[in-house]
């Protein structure tokens, strides 16, 4: 595995130039009219430019290339289809995400290039390759299901991260968490001999963990600008291809207790817990109303959070703590070896719940909401009694009418 200081090195790459691109394409996106404006589905207050996600791609772009040039990275690069597979797959999948972002393309077609983007990582190599079902077995995929079950799972990580992306901050921070947990994982399975030297996962991890931290400072609310679904589906595709390599590779029958608790496929499912099952909730929700799983609404985990009362930024930061105790949960039992390492994060899990639920600005909220309810069934039985009055005063001393 290379050395720790050499993945700082592209890391730092990253996360400069993706900060300092920013406002080139912030100027850009001004300039071709990339701007989305408040309306009902939206949280933010004001205009807002798009496009995030080219700064996203320069910074990997040049962070692959800076790791090409570094010595440490060689068994990554040398003879290896993989690395230009991801950046073409990358440039693909932005593109495809940008269109929309300008032109809001129809879902088949938006399925169809994510689509094409994962088949461009499968057919240079990166794909899951083995898939281990905890408590049942290790399958080794033949082609045809190796293509399948890595498309689906391009297909749905990009989904993920492209619906938990409705708050500033709140994809890019989440995505950030994830990606250093996972590139943790990877480095103890390096360890541990479970991974080849060779794994490019790791460095992918890397790359996505850089290109949030120089996009962040760009996007905590108020955002000056959106990463946009070109940056989310970029992101999401890289935590795909970095998570298959990984996983997707690693046929280990038990390491210790690493894999006490999970298969390493599944990790990335309890990592990116946050979005996951915020992707399912909404496919449940939609087919029970039977509307497309397309559609947009605002009933998100986000949505929701700031319906109990938590603002814009508690609500990004009650997520980020999610998403920080499930990574956690899977990095504790895989450093320790130690199969108990759940009951302190379930403890912590108990605590982020209660603060979630019953925070003040949360009891303000619904108290605001009894007190509003309190006062309209005042206002309904004081205007039924008037009328009751009212009603009792005309037979008692009815009004004669003309003529009679």
């Amino acid at each position: 595995m290379p050395p720790l200081a050499d993945y700082a090195i592209v890391l730092a790459v990253v996360a400069a130039t993706t900060f300092l691109v920013m406002p080139l394409v912030l100027r850009l996106a001004v300039r071709i009219g990339a701007v989305v404006r408040p309306d009902e589905r939206r949280v933010h207050e004001r205009p807002t430019p798009l496009l995030g996600g080219v700064g996203m791609l320069v910074g990997f772009l040049v962070g692959m290339a800076v790791a090409w040039r570094l010595h440490a990275f060689g068994s990554i690069f040398d003879n290896n289809t993989e690395p230009l597979g991801l950046v073409i797959a990358a440039v693909l999948i932005l593109g495809v995400g940008v269109i929309d972002d300008l032109r809001e393309v129809s879902a088949p077609a938006k399925v169809s290039g994510i689509v094409l983007a994962a088949s461009v990582l499968v057919l240079s190599g990166i794909s899951i390759l083995s898939l281990r079902i905890p408590f049942v077995s290790t399958f080794i995929l033949d082609s045809n299901w190796s293509y399948l079950v890595s498309v689906i799972w391009v297909l749905g990580m990009t989904n993920a991260i492209n619906i938990i992306d409705g708050l500033d901050g709140l994809a890019g921070g989440i995505v950030a968490i994830a990606a250093a947990a996972f590139f943790l994982y990877a480095q103890q399975l390096g360890r541990e001999g479970s991974l080849q030297p060779g794994n490019i996962g790791p460095l992918i991890a890397v790359l996505v963990l850089g290109m949030c931290l120089g996009f962040l400072p760009h996007n905590v609310h108020p955002a000056k600008i959106f990463m946009g679904d070109g940056g989310a589906l970029l992101l999401g595709l890289l935590m795909a291809a970095s998570t298959m390599v990984v996983g997707g590779r690693t046929d280990t029958p038990v390491s210790g207790q690493t894999f006490f608790f999970f298969a390493p496929v599944f990790i990335p499912l309890v990592i990116l817990g946050v979005p996951i099952l915020d992707t399912a909730f909404a496919i449940l929700r939609r087919t029970r109303s039977r509307t497309s799983p397309a559609t947009a609404d605002k009933d998100h985990l986000h949505h929701r959070l700031m319906r109990l009362g938590h603002g814009h930024r508690r609500s990004v930061f009650i997520l980020w703590g999610w998403t920080a105790l499930l990574s956690g949960l899977v990095l504790y039992p895989a450093y320790t070896h130690k199969g108990d390492g759940v009951a302190p994060f379930g403890i912590a899990a108990l605590g982020l719940a209660l603060y979630t639920l019953l925070h003040p600005g949360v009891r303000e909220v619904r108290r605001a909401e009894h007190d509003a309810a309190a006062q309209a069934a005042r206002e309904a039985r004081a205007t039924q009694d008037h009328q009751v009055e009212q009603a009792m005063a005309s037979l008692e001393d009815p009004t004669p009418t003309p003529g009679s």
